[in-house]
């Protein structure tokens, strides 16, 4: 299984935390991403609950032609298991939508090497 991990694009500030928005440019960013991933021949999107992820998730989608699978596992707190979980079953190239700092604690704790996220940033991990 091949395990596209995504942070969600750059959100707005503000409470409560998971009703956050993705800014104006978080949203080209998101578009953008979605055109680049929709070439890698998906088979699912899984994103955390939190608005800023769903809104990332769906521009993917969205270019992908799927329908985003929400996972509360994926929301912040999410571990290497949760990030697992999610994606198991679903196919075998997979996008993962998330937050910082879990998901580069899980690439870390899957591949051995650290990954920076910037908002919109991905990496690719190999199962």
């Amino acid at each position: 299984m091949r395990i596209i991990v995504v942070r969600h694009a750059e959100a707005a500030p503000g409470e409560p935390d998971e009703l956050r928005t993705l800014t104006p440019r978080g949203r080209e960013d998101a578009a953008s991403l979605g055109a680049t991933l929709a070439g890698e021949r998906l088979d699912a999107i899984v994103t955390s609950p939190l608005l800023r992820a769903r809104e990332t998730a769906d521009a993917i989608a969205a270019a992908a032609a799927l329908a985003p699978i929400v996972d509360e596992r994926l929301a912040p707190g999410a571990t290497e298991d949760d990030l697992r979980a999610a994606a198991e079953g679903r196919g075998e190239t997979v996008a993962v939508v998330g937050h910082q700092p879990d998901l580069g604690l899980a690439v870390l704790a899957m591949t051995g090497t650290e990954h920076a996220f910037p908002p919109g940033g991905t990496a690719v991990v190999e199962l």
